[in-house]
C-alpha cells in the first residue's frame, strides 16, 4: 500500500471502462495519469520517482512543463497509452490537470488554486512508425502522429487568449468564453442575455460586448512550417509542407533548418481565405495542421538509424585495410573513367575535417568546399549527382534557377495575415551535409556574394522586416562551372578564363580546372570505357585494363564500396571521428605553406601578373582540413605526416596548378621584351582614343579595329587586362563588352 500519498483513495468498478454511450470517465482517467506521475520508477532504481521529482524541479525553476517518454506510459499502462494515442485531444487536458494536481499535493506549503500555474505535458519517443507528410490522410485526423521533416520557416511568437472576459457596454454584465486549442478561435455572442430585461434603462444593442483585457488569460503561440526532407522527395515531385501550431514552452524551441520529428495531433481548421459566396464547397473544406505536443531534434546518425554492432564492426574492419584511400577513391562515381584526383577530393569533401571551437566563442569550419571548373562534357554534373545520392544530407540546385534568397534565407510576408516569417534556403536545409550547385558561373554576381558568409563563417545573418537572427549553414559546397568563354582558352591566363572574384575563389579549398584535351590514345581508352558502359548491364567498362597514372587501381573488380555502405561509412566517420594534427605533421605543413607563398611571389615578380587564385591563410586551413579528412577515412584520431603529404600533393594538382597555369602561350617569348611592352602601351593609347569615358563597345569589334593598326589579339587582351586592373575599364556581358570608367 502506498502510504506516501496525501490523498483519499477509493475504488471504482468502472476503471478502464467507458460509460454513457462511449463517454469517458474523466475522474478515473485523471487518477490513472496522477498515479503514473507519482509512482513511476526508473528501471533498477526503486527509490527514485522519475516524473514526480522532475515535475517538482521544473516547477521550482519556473519551467512549467514535463516531458513524458511515451514508452514509459506504455510500460505503466498499455491500455491507457493506446487510448491516449487514439483520442489525444480528450486525454491531453486530463494529463495536464493530473500534473497540476501532483504539484499541488507534493509541494509544501500547498499553493492555492489561484497561485497554481498550468503545466504543459510534452510527449516524446512515440514508438509508432513515422508518417511522412505526403501520407497523412483523413484517417489520421484527431490521432496522435509522428511526422519527420525539416523546419523551413517560423513566425514571430504571438499571444493567444485562452479565456476572454466580455463586458456589455450597456448593462455592464460580464461573461467568459473559452477558446479552442490550436488554431481554433472564440465565438463572441452578438446579443446580451439581459437585452430584454426590463430593469435596463435602454435595451442592449447588437454586438454590445467589449473585451476586458485585464481579466483574460493568454499564452504564447508560434506557427512553424514543416517540409519534407530534401532527400525524401520523390524525383519530379514538389516538396510538401504542413503548418505546425506550437504553444507555451514549445515556442522558439527550434529554428529554420532544424531536422525534427514532430509528435502532435493532426487537426483541421477553416482558412476562410478561399471561401466565396458562390462556392458551395467552401464551408466543408478544411485545411490540415498539426498541434505540436513534442519535438525531437534529429542529427546525422539518427537520420541513418543507429549503427548495429555488425555494421560498426564491418566499418572498423574496412578502415583497417592498407589501401582504404584507393578503395574510397574508386567508389566515387565508378562509372566515370579517370579523374582520380577529383574523386579523392570529393571523398575528402564527404568526410570533411574537424570543426573546432576556440576561446571567445570563435569557431573554425571543418567542411571542405570544392570547385570543378572545366569544359563541357567532362562529367562535372555527374559528380554532383553522385554526391547528391551518396551524401547522408544533400541538396542539389542549379545556379541559373537559384537566387540569393533561395540559397541562404529570406523573409516572406504571409498572404493571409500580412505578417513576416523566416524561410530557410538550400544552404540552411543542408545543414550538416553538402550543397551541390551546378552551373555556378550562371549565377548573378549579387547572388554569389550572398553566400560568402555561409561558405566561411557557416552562418547566415538576417536583418529584415524586424526579424534579426543568425541561422546555421554548416554545409560543404560542391560547385561546377564553365569558363567564361564556354571552353577553356589556353591562349588566355587563368584570370581571363575564370569570371569569379578572388573573394569567392579563396573560400574554395580545392579548385580543379578540367580540360577536354584532344589526345588519340586518351580518347581511345575513354571511348572504349564508354562503349563498355553502354554494352555491359553491370554499368562498368568491362575489359578496360589501363595502366596509366589516371586510371591505376580504379578499374579492379571488387575494389569498390557500395553506395549504401559508403553513406554509412561517411556518417559514422563524421559523427565519431575528430582527428587532430600531430606536432611533426604541423611542422611539415607549415614549411610547405611558406614554400608555396614564396613560389607564388617569385612567379608574380617574373611574369608581372597577379595570380587569379590567391594563396592566403585560408589555403593553410584548407590543407589542415584535407589532412584531417584523409585521417577520417582511416578512422584515425591523428593526422600524421603521410596524411599531410597526400594533402599537399592533392593541393598541388588542383588549386596550386590552377593558380600557375595559363598565360598567352604565343607571346610568352615576348613577354619580357621591350617590343611587347611597347605594343601593349600602343594598344592602350589607341583604346583610350577609341573609347571616351562613359562609353562602351564590343570586345570583338575593338580587336578587329586594332588589327588594322598591326596590333594582335593577345596584345589587345593584355592591354585590356592592365586597364581593368587599374579600374579604368569594366567588363560586361561575360567579357563581351567593355565600359570606359575613367
Amino acid at each position: 500500500m502506498d502510504w506516501d500519498r496525501s490523498e483519499v483513495t477509493y475504488s471504482s468498478q468502472i476503471v478502464g471502462q467507458q460509460i454513457n454511450d462511449g463517454a469517458i470517465d474523466n475522474k478515473v482517467v485523471q487518477s490513472k495519469f496522477r498515479q503514473f506521475l507519482r509512482e513511476f520508477r526508473e528501471d533498477g532504481v526503486e527509490e527514485t520517482f522519475l516524473y514526480r521529482e522532475r515535475l517538482l524541479n521544473n516547477y521550482e525553476t519556473r519551467n512549467y512543463f514535463i516531458t513524458i517518454d511515451y514508452d514509459d506510459l506504455n510500460t505503466f499502462d498499455p491500455e491507457l497509452s493506446e487510448k491516449f494515442r487514439e483520442n489525444p485531444s480528450i486525454y491531453l487536458p486530463l494529463f495536464e490537470n493530473a500534473a497540476q494536481e501532483v504539484v499541488a499535493m507534493t509541494k509544501f506549503p500547498k499553493p492555492s488554486k489561484d497561485e497554481m500555474h498550468s503545466i504543459q505535458v510534452q510527449i516524446i519517443n512515440v514508438a509508432r512508425q513515422p508518417v511522412p507528410i505526403r501520407q497523412l490522410q483523413a484517417e489520421h485526423i484527431s490521432k496522435l502522429v509522428r511526422v519527420p521533416g525539416i523546419i523551413t520557416s517560423s513566425t514571430k511568437p504571438r499571444c493567444k487568449a485562452t479565456r476572454i472576459t466580455l463586458r456589455c457596454t450597456n448593462c455592464k454584465a460580464t461573461i467568459s468564453r473559452l477558446a479552442a486549442r490550436g488554431f481554433g478561435s472564440i465565438q463572441i455572442p452578438r446579443s446580451c442575455e439581459n437585452a430584454s430585461d426590463e430593469k435596463n434603462d435602454k435595451p442592449c444593442p447588437v454586438d454590445p460586448f467589449e473585451i476586458v483585457a485585464d481579466k483574460c488569460k493568454f499564452l504564447d503561440i508560434q506557427k512553424l512550417k514543416l517540409q519534407e526532407s530534401p532527400e525524401d522527395i520523390p524525383t519530379g515531385e514538389m516538396p510538401r509542407h504542413i503548418w505546425l501550431f506550437a504553444e507555451r514552452n514549445l515556442v522558439n524551441m527550434v529554428k529554420p533548418g532544424a531536422r525534427v520529428n514532430i509528435i502532435g495531433i493532426y487537426k483541421i481548421f477553416d482558412t476562410k481565405l478561399n471561401s466565396r459566396r458562390n462556392d458551395r464547397y467552401a464551408s466543408s473544406v478544411r485545411k490540415p495542421y498539426i498541434e505540436v505536443i513534442g519535438i525531437e531534434e534529429t542529427n546525422l546518425t539518427q537520420k541513418l538509424g543507429k549503427f548495429t554492432a555488425e555494421e560498426e564492426e564491418a566499418i572498423r574492419d574496412l578502415s583497417r585495410l592498407p589501401n582504404i584511400h584507393n578503395i574510397i577513391q574508386s567508389s566515387i562515381s565508378p562509372a566515370i573513367w579517370g579523374n582520380q584526383d577529383i574523386k579523392l577530393a570529393i571523398a575528402c569533401l564527404l568526410f570533411g575535417g574537424s570543426r573546432k571551437s576556440l576561446p571567445g566563442n570563435m569557431k573554425l569550419r571543418g567542411d571542405i568546399n570544392v570547385l570543378l571548373l572545366g569544359d563541357p562534357s567532362v562529367a562535372k554534373s555527374q559528380f554532383l549527382k553522385f554526391v547528391d545520392q551518396v551524401a547522408p544530407i544533400a541538396v542539389y540546385t542549379s545556379g541559373k534557377g537559384s537566387s540569393a534568397a533561395g540559397l541562404t534565407a529570406s523573409v516572406i510576408r504571409e498572404p493571409g495575415t500580412g505578417e513576416f516569417h523566416l524561410a530557410a534556403g538550400a544552404m540552411v536545409l543542408a545543414d550538416g551535409g553538402v550543397v551541390c550547385i551546378d552551373e555556378f558561373d550562371k549565377m548573378r554576381e549579387s547572388d554569389r556574394v550572398a553566400i560568402h558568409e555561409a561558405m566561411e563563417q557557416q552562418t547566415i545573418s538576417i536583418a529584415k522586416a524586424g526579424i534579426t537572427t543568425i541561422l546555421n549553414s554548416r554545409s560543404s559546397v560542391l560547385a561546377a562551372a564553365n569558363p567564361i568563354f564556354g571552353r577553356y582558352d589556353e591562349l588566355r591566363t587563368t584570370s581571363e578564363n575564370i569570371d569569379f572574384e578572388t573573394t569567392i575563389l579563396s573560400r574554395f579549398d580545392l579548385i580543379f580546372i578540367i580540360r577536354d584535351i584532344k589526345d588519340v590514345s586518351r580518347d581511345t581508352r575513354l571511348a572504349h570505357h564508354i562503349m563498355g558502359l553502354h554494352i555491359n548491364v553491370n554499368g562498368r567498362g568491362g575489359n578496360n585494363n589501363n595502366n596509366d597514372n589516371d586510371n591505376q587501381d580504379s578499374q579492379e573488380s571488387g575494389n569498390e564500396i557500395s553506395p549504401d555502405l559508403l553513406s554509412k561509412y561517411v556518417a559514422y566517420a563524421r559523427h565519431k571521428i575528430h582527428p587532430r594534427l600531430t606536432r611533426k605533421a604541423a611542422d611539415m605543413l607549415k614549411n610547405h605553406y611558406v614554400s608555396f607563398r614564396r613560389e607564388t611571389k617569385l612567379q608574380a615578380e617574373e611574369s608581372g601578373q597577379i595570380s587569379a587564385i590567391p594563396l592566403t591563410v585560408r589555403q593553410l586551413e584548407s590543407l589542415i582540413r584535407i589532412a584531417e579528412s584523409l585521417a577520417k577515412m582511416q578512422l584515425s584520431e591523428e593526422a600524421n605526416e603521410d596524411h599531410v603529404k597526400e594533402a599537399v600533393r592533392l593541393f598541388k594538382v588542383s588549386t596550386l596548378k590552377a593558380a600557375k597555369e595559363g598565360g598567352m602561350a604565343t607571346t610568352d617569348s615576348l613577354s619580357g621584351s621591350n617590343q611587347f611592352l611597347e605594343s601593349v602601351q600602343k594598344a592602350e593609347r589607341n583604346i583610350k582614343r577609341r573609347l571616351p569615358i562613359g562609353s562602351k563597345t564590343n570586345v570583338s569589334k575593338l580587336i578587329q579595329e586594332m588589327a588594322r593598326r598591326q596590333l594582335t589579339e593577345g596584345v589587345v587582351n593584355k592591354a585590356l587586362n592592365i586597364m581593368h586592373s587599374r579600374g579604368e575599364i569594366e567588363f560586361r556581358a561575360r567579357r563581351r563588352q567593355i565600359y570606359r570608367r575613367k
